[in-house]
């Protein structure tokens, strides 16, 4: 009887053990799976939604910060109506300045900003930037309101439109500048305001009774003609002063220059066509701020998605700490306005002074919210920065002296004045396209590797035509059959008149005595070679999926005298 007794207990033991461990288990990998799903969902963040959750160490929340909201909450009706008013006389004049061709008149018709208070997110102080003279403060601000905007539109065609603007979403940091300090209260004589930082600006627009996409390009035109009046009006490094004290308070509002920025738009590729019929007409506007004077415009390439321009601008910088160079490309209609293709844009900051920067910037929509991920091709640039007081450092190719003979400096700087000194002295603010630099380049074309394979029989018969896209001078290396790594060492000395305007264009064919395959290309500037004086280097080929080429470059200055 004790052993059956036993026998069972032992085997009731038994199955509760195995039942405790199998639940131990089931709660071990419920948890495992719960971890593994929190982990999953936090690997998904974005730096925005990391943002949210811990502020920047920069920033700090107060306890007085929701005090401040709330107060705003409560004068806000009557900040409505001081500040519409306000906005209305200061950016309607504004507007006016950049209305687009297309339009007639763009005015407010109805202004207020609505019910829903901004919302103070943060606060910080500048110490580096405020100095013993000021103080410098920086305030996040968000704002999700429900305004009622709506603008008259009379357009060259003689349409009168009523636009609405809904659904404004702004998020951004103003810096407030309490400068200078005084003895008097309130210890400050006056106060700067500027828009330092645009982290999202988001609206829609809604003809009253109509749809606003039933005129082709009165949407986009709108819309850019409002943000580039912002950046206008308040955006960094323009400031607006509010004075508290009587005096003069000049100083505060502009940043001064502190140099200059070279930029030479190369070419642009697989741009996204806009065209129903052929291919769309492209052409870039580039600016630092949307200053109508400042805002540089290329000239249009026709029917070409891969459009090369190959045209220098110089700009003004103002704080290279915190601007941009913007780019913006178009597709040309003629009398209609131009259809938007996709933009970009480059930190200054990124920039070396003195060096030269060859880049190529992706294409996007929209540079605040990028949610839209479609290709819409790359932009190629070289920039020089070169900071006020720091040129003779530097070399410069787009100076006017760049390039000058030993003779022609003598010349230039002599006291007699000759008739060719005195042409040759120019000051900088002419043209930098007068700029000629004229010498001898020598191309060595060494190899190619990993072309892709265009016969049947899995090989190609490559050679290479260089051309001078400027002069037209086309020369081409000797055919090396049946290989996708093919070596030439063929130099070529080339002629050049105008250097720095011109480009060297090198395409790679698979030779075949009833067909010529295009396998690729190479399209390069000489900047580097001037700088540089010789270069040697493997360029990628564009239009292919594989392939490089082996170049070696030298530049050799002719002297002669260039014509002025």
């Amino acid at each position: 009887m004790s052993f059956f007794l036993g026998w069972i207990a032992g085997l009731s033991i038994g199955i509760g053990l195995i039942v405790a461990f199998a639940c131990y288990e089931k709660i071990r990998s419920s948890r495992r799976c719960n971890l593994a799903i929190t982990l999953a969902a936090f690997a998904k963040l974005t730096l925005q939604d990391t943002e949210k959750l811990i502020p920047p160490a920069q920033y700090r929340y107060p306890s007085w910060l929701n005090w401040l909201n709330q107060e705003l909450a409560k004068i806000w009706p009557y900040v409505n109506e001081a500040a519409s008013e306000l906005i209305r006389s200061n950016v309607e004049p504004i507007l006016e300045q950049y209305t687009p061709a297309v339009l007639e008149s763009l005015k407010f018709s109805t202004l207020t900003l609505g019910t829903v208070a901004p919302q103070f997110k943060g606060v910080s102080i500048i110490d580096d930037e405020s100095g013993a003279e000021g103080i410098t403060m920086e305030l996040e601000l968000q704002w999700e309101g429900r305004p009622k905007i709506v603008l008259d539109i009379n357009t060259r065609i003689g349409v009168r439109l009523p636009v609405q603007v809904k659904d404004i979403k702004f998020t951004g940091v103003f810096r407030l500048i309490f400068k200078p300090l005084v003895h008097a209260f309130p210890c400050f004589g006056a106060v700067a305001y500027s828009l330092r930082q645009k982290k999202n600006l988001h609206f829609t627009l809604k003809v009253i009774g109509g749809e606003i996409s039933a005129i082709p390009g009165i949407s986009n035109a709108i819309e850019e003609t409002i943000k580039d009046a912002i950046e206008d009006s308040i955006r960094w490094p323009v400031r607006k002063i509010v004075p508290i004290l009587p005096g003069d308070y000049s100083d505060l509002l502009e940043l001064k220059p502190v140099g200059t920025l070279e930029v030479k738009l190369v070419q642009a590729k697989d741009l996204t066509n806009k065209d129903l019929v052929g291919k769309s007409d492209p052409f870039a506007k580039i600016f630092i701020r949307p200053l109508r004077d400042r805002i540089k415009r290329s000239k249009t390439i026709n029917n070409q998605l891969n459009p090369i321009w190959n045209e220098h601008f110089e700009f003004i910088v103002e704080d290279i700490s915190t601007q941009y160079l913007n780019i913006r490309v178009y597709d040309d209609e003629g009398v209609q306005a131009s259809e938007f293709i996709a933009c970009a844009r480059l930190a200054l900051k990124d920039l070396e002074p003195g060096k030269v920067k060859d880049v190529w910037l992706k294409l996007v929509k929209d540079l605040e919210v990028q949610r839209d991920t479609k290709y819409r091709g790359q932009v190629h640039l070289e920039l020089l920065y070169i900071p006020f007081g720091a040129e003779s450092s530097f070399i410069n190719p787009f100076n006017p002296d760049f390039g000058l003979t030993s003779l022609e400096r003598v010349l230039k700087s002599g006291k007699d004045g000759a008739t060719e000194a005195s042409k040759l002295a120019r000051t900088t603010t002419e043209r930098k396209k007068d700029v000629i630099v004229r010498g001898v380049l020598s191309v060595t074309v060494i190899a190619a590797e990993n072309l892709p394979a265009v016969d049947f029989m899995g090989k190609s018969d490559p050679y290479v035509v260089l051309i001078m896209k400027k002069s037209g001078t086309k020369v081409k290396t000797r055919v090396v059959n049946n290989t996708l790594n093919p070596e030439w060492n063929q130099t070529f000395d080339i002629l050049v008149e105008d250097a720095l305007h011109d480009m060297l264009i090198l395409e790679v064919w698979d030779y075949d005595p009833f067909k010529k395959d295009k396998i690729g290309r190479c399209i390069m500037t000489l900047t580097r070679v001037l700088l540089e004086g010789e270069i040697e280097d493997h360029f990628s080929l564009d239009g292919t999926e594989s392939g490089k080429i082996h170049l070696r470059l030298k530049w050799s200055p002719q002297h002669v005298f260039r014509d002025t």
